[in-house]
């Protein structure tokens, strides 16, 4: 049944919005039981393909829907609990990522201004969430764990900012081995108000690039600030260089 929808997906026979047939026609139309198809529903669902609903009505069925970054995440995570992945790829990916979301960010069109009328839609998503994240690291009193827990935070919401969805459920499936990662690291720092400091000051720097345009000097800045602390932390076995 997977490979039937995932067919019908490519030749255009489903399409977001699309209702699938109920159960017992499509273990008729495929020639299988009822539970064989209400475990490969189950399986759509988890990967973020298809949403479900009990009863009758327009929102009852299996519906195809256009959003499946949760079911990415939800497997990148999986993979990440698994030990799945190395994490010198983890990082390298994160420079792949990350330099491409402060790209878009630095060049997506400038926010309105008094004198600069907003369009109808904007297609610069606002860093709102970003900015809240950075304030809230400007704090003193955070310990090194809050302090790297919103450090996370800040990465996903400069990804979900960008406006690309695919990066954004990329960064959020790698959220808790980003997470941990710098966590652990922090143990093996000698003088970690000095790092807290730092990584303050490069956070500020890069939103500020972004804000002043500077695609260039944003993309040498994330990528020193995830190499640089991923070789402080002494986790490198070879500290990712700029392409």
């Amino acid at each position: 049944m997977l490979e039937r929808i995932e067919r019908d997906l490519l030749d255009g026979v489903l399409a977001p919005g699309d209702r699938l047939s109920s159960e017992r026609e499509l273990a008729t139309q495929l020639g299988v039981g009822r539970s064989s198809v209400r475990e490969a529903l189950r399986v759509l669902e988890v990967m973020g393909l298809i949403r479900t609903g009990t009863g009758s009505g327009p929102s009852s069925g299996a519906i195809i829907i256009a959003t499946p970054q949760g079911g990415m995440s939800a497997l990148l995570r999986l993979q990440v609990a698994a030990h799945g992945f190395p994490l010198d790829d983890v990082v390298r990916t994160r420079l792949v990522l990350e330099t491409a979301v402060v790209t878009e960010l630095a060049t997506a069109p400038a926010p309105a201004t008094a004198t600069t009328p907003a369009p109808v839609e904007p297609s610069a998503p606002p860093l709102a969430a970003a900015r809240a994240t950075l304030r809230a690291m400007d704090a003193t009193d955070l310990t090194a764990a809050e302090f790297l827990a919103l450090d996370a935070q800040l990465h996903l919401a400069l990804a979900e900012a960008s406006g690309n969805t695919v990066i954004a459920a990329m960064m959020a499936g790698l959220r808790t081995s980003i997470e941990s990662y710098v966590q652990a690291g922090a143990t093996a720092l000698s003088d970690w108000d000095a790092t807290a400091h730092r990584l303050r000051h490069e956070h500020h720097a890069i939103i500020d690039a972004i804000d002043a345009r500077d695609a260039d000097t944003a993309r040498d800045l994330i990528h020193h600030h995830i190499s640089g602390y991923y070789a402080e932390a002494g986790l490198a076995r070879e500290v990712p260089r700029k392409a």
